[in-house]
């Protein structure tokens, strides 16, 4: 049901709805949310992964119309695919949209189909993340199907949590545990994803996604080997939860690694026109920018940092050169997956530092990138002179 009349923001419907449904069962909640006023105009987002089918056969019987989100990553399993196809048929689901990133998106950000490798925060945030928040856009709240006993970031859910100021996230079942799941599928009879045959107990990408040994956490099998639990599209507080853990971040400078020295936080491009001008600024700034939109606003920024997706997108280069044209005197900083060979042309293009994580730290030392430094001064040629 849409929102008909402007309400309280989201933390304080939340509260609400939890104190107004706190003692209800799963289904209830779920039936509730797609009706109750407050909560506005819902879709429920679904993966079709191992458990997935529970939420979906739930909302069968409240409402098989309400519209179902399928984010394809173009990295999915085959088996997934054709689970989502039987789920929907079997449960008679008529609004099931399968999202994905557009073609010149992947082109842009991801064009050998390998950032998964490097940097897997970019790669859900590029295949996952962004085409939901687009998809989400029409709606006021969104169904999902974690549970407590998922643990991190999950274990102390609501049924309702605010997403950002004005979105809903809706969690119906938050206390289940893990034996309500087997239970509710054995008794209605669901179809299981095929790969739970195979040791698979949380089923995401394919590249990121190995089976889980007996008595490993269900979720051991999501980037195994990785500082992340979480694909990024959930969120804590109103920001983005990227990884499962914060990730340690090093400057590189012609002088070395250092540690962060920005501690006023950084505003969205888009958000610069309400942010605080009291105080230091500092600008992120997507690698799609026409720098052309900071225009007349520049002397009020002491830093601006430009996201690089994948080592392959130079985009973060001319938005930097064309900024210090357009007369830019304050810190440029590049962030993301530059790597050490790309230094040199990082400093010509007029960045002061690159922005890196521990990983990228650890795999290239601090005397590979003071290497590069060197050939700042060079044309491209010098590489192969080195």
């Amino acid at each position: 049901m849409p929102l008909e009349a402007p309400l309280p923001g989201a933390p304080e419907r939340a509260a609400g709805l939890n104190a107004r449904y706190r003692h209800h069962a799963a289904a209830d909640v779920l039936a509730h949310a797609l009706a109750d006023p407050e909560v506005g105009k819902v879709a429920l987002v679904s993966s079709f992964g191992a458990e997935s089918v529970v939420l979906l056969h739930m909302l069968s019987i409240a409402d098989r119309t309400t519209p179902v989100l399928f984010v394809d990553t173009g990295m999915l399993f085959r088996e997934t695919l054709d689970y989502q196809l039987e789920v929907a048929w079997k449960l008679g689901l008529t609004e099931v949209h399968r999202i994905h990133t557009g073609r010149a998106d992947l082109f842009a950000g991801d064009p050998e189909g390998l950032l998964h490798r490097y940097d897997a925060n970019a790669c859900c945030d590029l295949r996952k993340a962004r085409p939901l928040a687009r998809a989400l856009t029409p709606f006021d709240a969104w169904v999902t199907g974690r549970k407590r006993f998922q643990g991190g970031a999950r274990a102390a859910l609501d049924f309702f949590e605010a997403d950002g100021e004005a979105r809903i996230k809706v969690n119906p079942l938050a206390h289940w545990t893990r034996e309500d799941v087997a239970d509710y599928m054995v008794n209605n009879r669901l179809p299981r994803h095929p790969l739970l045959r195979e040791g698979y107990t949380s089923i995401g990408c394919a590249p990121c996604t190995t089976p889980t040994l007996p008595g490993e956490d269900p979720r051991a099998g999501r980037w195994r080997g990785k500082t992340k639990d979480e694909c990024g599209i959930h969120f804590a507080g109103g920001s983005a939860v990227r990884t499962g853990k914060e990730t340690p971040m090093t400057l590189v400078t012609d002088k070395g690694f250092r540690p962060d020295d920005w501690p006023h936080g950084f505003t969205p491009l888009e958000d610069l026109a309400a942010s605080d001008a009291e105080r230091p600024r500092a600008v992120d700034v997507p690698s799609d920018t026409d720098p052309a939109a900071l225009a007349g606003r520049l002397a009020g920024i002491a830093l601006i940092r430009i996201e690089f997706p994948s080592f392959s997108d130079g985009r973060g280069f001319t938005i930097a050169a064309r900024l210090r044209r357009m007369g830019y005197r304050g810190r440029l900083r590049a962030k993301g997956h530059v790597i050490a060979d790309q230094y040199a042309m990082a400093r010509r293009a007029g960045f002061d530092e690159v922005e890196i994580d521990d990983g990228l730290a650890a795999r290239q030392p601090e005397d590979q990138w003071l290497r590069r430094a060197e050939w700042q001064a060079h044309d491209y040629r010098a590489r192969l002179r080195a």
